[in-house]
C-alpha cells in the first residue's frame, strides 16, 4: 500500500472510531435511556475532538504532512477517550476509588424548576455499570475499542512514514 494510501486508511479509521462511538453512546442515552455519570461525560468530549481533528486531516488532505499532523492529533484524542474509559471501568469494577460526585440528568429554565429537576432528577452512579454485555461495561469497551483503535491509527501513519523516507 502506498503511503497515501496507508494515510487516507489511517484518516477514514480516525474519523469513524470517535463517530461510532459517540454516536453509540448518544443512542444508548436518548434511545436506550442509559443516563450518563460524569466519568461517561468526559470520555465524550476527547471523541468529540477527535471528529473535528480528523475533518481538519480530510479538509487537509492535499497538504499529507499537515492531514498526517492532525490524524495523529485525532488518534491521541481517541486514546486520551481510551484511558478515561480504563479509569471509569476500574472504577465500576472496583478495582480502586473513583469521584465521589456523580451526575444527574436535569433541565431547568428557573429556581423553581431547577429545584424540583434536581430533587425528581434519577442519580447516576459512577461506580455502577448501567449495563453489561458479557461482564464488559460500557466504559470498558470505549476503552477497548479506543485504545485498539488508536493504536491502528498509529500502526498506520508509522506505516505511511516509513514509505515516504
Amino acid at each position: 500500500m502506498t503511503p497515501a494510501a496507508t494515510l487516507a486508511r489511517a484518516r477514514l479509521i480516525a474519523l469513524m472510531i470517535p463517530v461510532l462511538l459517540l454516536g453509540g453512546a448518544l443512542l444508548s442515552q436518548y434511545v436506550g435511556g442509559l443516563f450518563p455519570c460524569e466519568m461517561c461525560m468526559w470520555q465524550r468530549w476527547p471523541h468529540l475532538i477527535a471528529i473535528f481533528f480528523a475533518l481538519d486531516a480530510f479538509a487537509l488532505k492535499s497538504r499529507p504532512q499537515l492531514s498526517y499532523f492532525f490524524t495523529s492529533l485525532a488518534a491521541l484524542a481517541i486514546a486520551i477517550s481510551g484511558l478515561i474509559g480504563v479509569f471509569h471501568a476500574g472504577v465500576e469494577y472496583g478495582w480502586w476509588e473513583g469521584l465521589t460526585t456523580c451526575a444527574a440528568a436535569a433541565g431547568h429554565d428557573s429556581a423553581q424548576d431547577m429545584l424540583n429537576s434536581i430533587m425528581n432528577a434519577p442519580l447516576i452512579r459512577c461506580d455502577v455499570a448501567p449495563w453489561t454485555l458479557s461482564g464488559i461495561s460500557l466504559a470498558g469497551f470505549n476503552a477497548l475499542f479506543s485504545l485498539g483503535g488508536a493504536a491502528l491509527i498509529a500502526a498506520l501513519l508509522l506505516r505511511g512514514a516509513g514509505g515516504r523516507r
